[in-house]
């Protein structure tokens, strides 16, 4: 069974232009063509896996030049395993970091809501001044004196 590039757009969440641009680009060559005058691509079910990790490598952050890399590194076979496996091990890293950097983010914006929460409660923001350790949840304290080291901010 064949599938169209809307079948494909409809079940990967891609649209029809994103796919026309990937092969442009050269990342669905393995794609079967028709052998009419158009070309039409003959979209299979095991061409889909593949799409997918095309998805999941450019929300990676791949570029589509790494991408095609990758692609040519995979129809080129066995001989490039390794640089695959190195290929996935930086991003995974980069991943991790960004990650590991988007949970910094998230526990100081979890600090502030708790803050103005209390602020709120408490109908001014004095109630933080002063306010021990001992009453600030031990999830934020860390947090907090993060962000007093920072210069002396008090409310920013």
């Amino acid at each position: 069974m064949t599938l169209t590039i809307h079948d494909v757009a409809q079940r990967t969440g891609l649209t029809t232009y994103t796919l026309r641009y990937y092969a442009k680009e050269g990342l669905l060559d393995f794609v079967t063509r028709s052998s009419n005058k158009l070309g039409t691509r003959l979209f299979k079910e095991s061409d889909l896996e593949f799409i997918y990790l095309i998805k999941c490598l450019k929300n990676a952050g791949l570029s589509i030049k790494e991408i095609k890399t990758f692609v040519d590194w995979t129809m080129a076979g066995d001989s490039t395993i390794a640089e695959r496996r190195d290929m996935f091990q930086k991003r995974r890293t980069a991943l991790q970091q960004q990650m590991a950097d988007l949970q910094a983010t998230l526990d100081v914006v979890n600090y502030k809501y708790w803050y103005y929460q209390v602020a709120e409660d408490a109908g001014t923001c004095a109630v933080h001044d002063g306010m021990p350790d001992a009453e600030i949840p031990e999830k934020f304290r860390q947090v907090k004196h993060r962000l007093s080291a920072l210069d002396g901010i008090k409310d920013a």
